[in-house]
């Protein structure tokens, strides 16, 4: 009886952690195909802040939120 219970415990912990790197490795390839901002975003993001934004300025955002994905 106890050993049902240990088994199916084991199980659901083993399945649980199978399933978090699964969904962590399908969820990275879909940001990277699909990321949730881009260049045009920013720049209108900074348009409306009331700046105009050079290209530097654009790929220095860009690439500081690539470290964080």
């Amino acid at each position: 009886m106890w050993l049902d219970i240990l088994q199916v415990f084991i199980g659901i912990v083993i399945g649980a952690v199978i399933g978090f790197f699964v969904c962590k490795k399908v969820m990275t390839g879909y940001l990277k195909k699909n990321p949730p901002i881009n260049e045009e975003m920013i720049k209108a993001l900074m348009m409306q802040m009331g700046r105009k934004p050079s290209q530097k300025q654009v790929n220095q955002i860009m690439k500081s939120m690539e470290k964080y994905m």
